[in-house]
């Protein structure tokens, strides 16, 4: 007798709503029929992706670069997560944090699904370990994964600060999940640690994935999973959809996450072709969205590609933006802004060319402002970013990279604190040097905010924190700015609306970040304490 179908067909029953009661989902499978007319029970597991609850406006999930509260309302999508969940027939994506669910409503969960997939990053770790020991306690039976950079860098350290997780990956864990998810016994599953008879062992590394066209869409499962307009980030129209169209970053910059670790430093990409298809359908599943974001760590390092894609969402008629490096030539961003381009986010990090050299940022000033002039005469938007407390940093450095932020006038920046995450070089650097001063688990507060994680003779950390207010301050509260974002609220009703909203989280941001301010001074002054009387 022939199959029926080989392939389990999954429904949901209810849509994930912020702020209530999750409902199960209802399962509808189609075995095959053998021989005598017995029954094959589907091979895959019951699989749920989930990004677990955490501090209120966390913005730490499978997408965010820096896991921490952001000075307004921010999240990234779990594009990291999405992928190997469109990978898994009939699973299911849980994106708690945008959707304001708690571990009671999540918790719960546990009890309908084999195999639950959390990903988990340094600052959340902590938190994370002990979720996953609740679901464990709920369902003692779930087989519990977890992935991200932290526990592929720490997996043995992981493994044994999280006794409730069965394995965790190590490197890209697209297939990873796929394979455990089909039930393939973990001993052949590449890439991974895993628990076996008490000890942790490890499999052979699995190969980097060069085929990126191979991989699924995601947008599917955004449809499917995600509500997309509990998503924002305040430089990005609303509501908007971002993705990625390759991995890796040719920068070596020494801070930066996702190319040590998870990425790599070649640029592993879609075809242009390839991109074009899931637009096309982006756009169709998301008729409301205002713009698409490539979340690339470095969209413009194949230039004559990104010229390509733009000119195939100049015909969908998208409008987008990237995330790009200051030094993109005034002919490409002239085909990008023709094809639909709005915004780049460019990552400045410093004022001052010593600290870009420090930290192999691999662009100069002189450079950067010369995009910056091209972007401003094309009418391309840049939203900044700048990092305080990098290698070298200095009272004066700091000074530099406000004037500098002032004079090539982006049209919004973020200021973050230097994070040496685990698997960078800064964080060797950090170590070697004993600029690190915390526990690494510390890169936020008891809040979710961002800490300054190192300090250097003549520049303590506590002045490094302070500086971020002072940086927002001396660029936003200049007249000539003020009067600019004053004119985008006048001339739009939306704006003026969301701007008001995002005004009043900054300020109460800035409050949060005192008390902060105020226990980073207690520690350092015990500290100094402790040291004067060794």
């Amino acid at each position: 007798m022939p199959p029926v179908n080989t392939q389990a067909d999954f429904s949901r029953e209810a849509r994930l709503v912020s702020g209530k009661i999750l409902a199960p989902v209802r399962v509808e499978l189609r075995f095959e029929v053998l021989h005598q007319g017995k029954i094959r029970m589907p091979e895959v597991m019951k699989t749920l992706f989930l990004n677990p609850p955490s501090y209120e406006g966390f913005d730490g999930g499978a997408g965010a670069r820096y896991q921490a509260r952001r000075e307004i309302k921010s999240f990234w999508y779990p594009t990291w997560l999405a992928q190997p969940a469109a990978m898994v027939p009939g699973s299911r994506l849980i994106d708690a944090p945008p959707d304001g669910l708690t571990v009671d409503q999540v918790a719960p969960l546990a009890k309908d699904y084999e195999l639950v997939v959390l990903h988990t990053s340094t600052p959340s770790f902590t938190n994370d370990a002990k979720f996953a020991a609740h679901l464990k306690e709920v369902n003692p039976k779930i087989m519990v994964g977890m992935v991200g950079a932290h526990v592929g860098v720490l997996p043995l350290q992981s493994m044994n600060a999280a006794p409730a997780v069965d394995w965790v990956a190590v490197g890209e864990f697209d297939y990873i999940c796929a394979d455990v998810a089909a039930r393939k016994p973990l001993k052949d599953v590449g890439g991974i640690a895993y628990r076996d008879s008490g000890r942790v062992t490890f499999t052979p590394p699995r190969p980097t994935i060069e085929n990126m066209d191979d991989l699924p869409f995601v947008v599917d499962v955004y449809k499917r999973d995600l509500t997309i307009e509990n998503y924002f980030i305040g430089y990005l129209q609303h509501p908007y959809v971002s993705l990625y169209t390759g991995r890796g970053c040719r920068s070596k910059c020494t801070f930066c996450l996702w190319p040590q670790t998870l990425g790599g430093h070649r640029y592993r990409v879609r075809s242009p072709e390839n991109v074009a298809a899931e637009m096309a359908l982006a756009k169709k599943h998301f008729p409301q969205v205002r713009e698409f974001f490539f979340d690339d760590d470095t969209f413009t390092d194949d230039l004559p590609r990104a010229e390509e894609i733009a000119r195939r969402l100049g015909k969908l008629g998208l409008n987008w933006s990237c995330n790009a490096k200051a030094n993109v030539p005034r002919k490409t961003l002239e085909i990008l802004k023709d094809n639909g381009l709005r915004l780049l986010l460019v990552g400045y990090e410093s004022g001052d060319d010593q600290i870009l050299i420090n930290i192999k940022k691999g662009v100069r000033l002189d450079i950067a402002r010369e995009f910056s002039r091209n972007c401003r005469d094309l009418g391309i938007k840049i939203h900044g970013t700048f990092i305080l407390g990098l290698p070298g940093e200095t009272p004066q450095t700091i000074q530099k990279s406000i004037q500098f932020a002032c004079d090539i006038e982006p049209e919004t920046i973020q200021v973050s604190l230097a994070a040496p995450y685990p698997g960078t070089e800064l964080y060797r650097q950090a170590q070697e040097q004993g600029w690190l001063q915390i526990q690494t688990g510390d890169l936020v507060d008891t809040h979710g905010i961002q800490t300054a994680a190192m300090n250097y003779p003549g520049l303590s950390s506590p002045v490094i924190f302070n500086s971020v207010e002072e940086f927002y301050r001396k660029f936003y509260f200049r007249p000539r700015k003020m009067f600019s974002l004053f004119g985008g609220m006048l001339r739009d009703p939306e704006v003026m609306k969301r701007r008001l909203r995002e005004g009043v989280e900054f300020f109460k941001f800035l409050h949060e970040r005192k008390a902060t301010a105020r226990e980073m001074a207690q520690s350092a002054a015990a500290a100094s304490a402790t040291s004067a009387g060794d």
